[in-house]
């Protein structure tokens, strides 16, 4: 598994747009797939989208401003796996900011928003996600974005969404393990029924526990190295100074 890119066109400012096309790049992967590929070759990400490195090398730099990758003096550039520790503290924050937005949504959303809920919900059976499991991954993920925008609280919705980028690769790859995509088919329509019903003690209480579900299946399931950052393990060996240009890897 590995960074997949298209050529893209030159003609606008490509110091932001490259950025946006590499962050989604690595949105878009199961980071802590056993397989997943986590180092960036700089001179083949530019072949790839079409465009010099110069564009490629910034955008880097601002990844790694903001947690995505890490860049490592004669080793190369690594996409960043937040360590067991921060994942499990990243849960426990979700769990906490959504409890809050679906409190608001029984308050705030519409009859019309709710019933857009429930057809999230209701997309997949308990059978059809435990087959469909990369399906319903993102359908997981649309379903909890959609909670969030019915609080119709901003701010919330802006801590949420920076947080869920972090979160996305994290849900894919715990949905896959132990039955979880079978179970969550469940939680989701008991939520549902809960928003329906304008109960907001009982719709925060449950989206919690549902979140703090997956906290627990990554505590008890995961080890340090589930986390750790490929280049702090020592799997990639060092490299002479000449080659910090020239990043090694594959993508």
């Amino acid at each position: 598994m590995r960074i997949e890119l298209q050529p893209v066109s030159a003609n606008f400012t490509l110091k932001d747009h490259i950025f946006e096309v590499l962050r989604e790049a690595i949105l878009d992967m199961n980071i802590y797939a056993d397989d997943a590929e986590l180092r960036l070759d700089e001179r083949k990400l530019a072949d790839q989208l079409g465009i010099s490195r110069t564009p490629v090398r910034e955008a880097l730099a601002r990844l790694e401003q903001d947690g995505f990758v890490d860049i490592q003096p004669r080793k190369g550039v690594f996409i960043r796996r937040k360590s067991l520790e921060e994942v499990l503290e990243m849960v426990v924050v979700w769990a906490a900011l959504e409890s809050m937005a679906i409190r608001l949504a029984t308050e705030r959303a519409s009859e019309s928003e709710i019933r857009t809920i429930r057809t999230l919900a209701s997309g997949f059976s308990e059978s059809s996600a435990s087959v469909d499991v990369g399906e319903y991954s993102e359908a997981n993920i649309r379903f909890h974005q959609g909670i969030l925008r019915l609080s119709g609280c901003k701010l919330l919705i802006e801590l949420s969404e920076g947080l869920f980028m972090q979160m996305r690769a994290v849900r894919r790859r715990a949905m896959a393990e132990n039955d979880r995509a079978v179970r969550s088919v469940v939680d989701h329509m008991v939520i549902v029924e809960a928003l329906e019903s304008r109960d907001a003690d009982l719709a925060s209480r449950l989206v919690r526990e549902h979140t703090m579900g997956l906290h627990d299946h990554i505590r008890r399931t995961w080890t340090a190295d589930d986390g750790a950052d490929v280049a702090d393990k020592g799997c990639i060996e060092d490299r002479p100074a000449g080659m910090r240009d020239g990043i090694a890897g594959r993508v």
